[in-house]
């Protein structure tokens, strides 16, 4: 699994012109899956995030935790995270996981990471159009790989 994780001052995902997620204070976690990806990919990367130390304290260091500030969260199913651009000019997604396998392990994150922060996550929708807005906090982008373990 892949993920990009965006520090966020609010972000929210609409769905056919309708806003069907909106947070504030927070991540917009991108998560890309392949088909090697497995429950321990989802614990170990949901342990990583939920603990990540890149929120400000009151000196303005990023030294909290989304738990320790009480953020937010919303988790986006992003198949183009699995992108190879190696050849040619078209990206390949064979990387990427059929929704069969997806699907299951996508619910599987979101479940795991509320578990993680004790509180409800907001979603994407799987497959559809998404329209996804953000304001990057600081800017702090962080890309996190499981397989790599970074």
């Amino acid at each position: 699994m892949k993920v990009v994780l965006q520090r966020v001052s609010k972000a929210s995902v609409s769905v056919g012109g309708k806003i069907i997620s909106q947070i504030d204070q927070g991540l917009l976690i991108l998560l890309g899956i392949t088909p090697d990806d497995t429950h321990d990919d989802i614990s170990w990367l949901c342990h990583k995030i939920a603990h990540l130390r890149i929120f400000n304290d009151d000196n303005q260091i990023m030294n909290k935790s989304l738990i320790d500030v009480q953020g937010n969260a919303i988790v986006v199913s992003q198949f183009t995270l699995m992108a190879s651009t190696k050849k040619g000019h078209r990206p390949s997604y064979i990387q990427a996981a059929k929704p069969d396998l997806a699907i299951p392990l996508y619910q599987a994150f979101i479940q795991t990471f509320e578990e993680k922060i004790n509180t409800k996550v907001g979603t994407g929708e799987f497959g559809a159009d998404m329209k996804v807005e953000l304001i990057n906090d600081g800017p702090v982008t962080i890309l996190i790989d499981s397989k790599r373990k970074e």
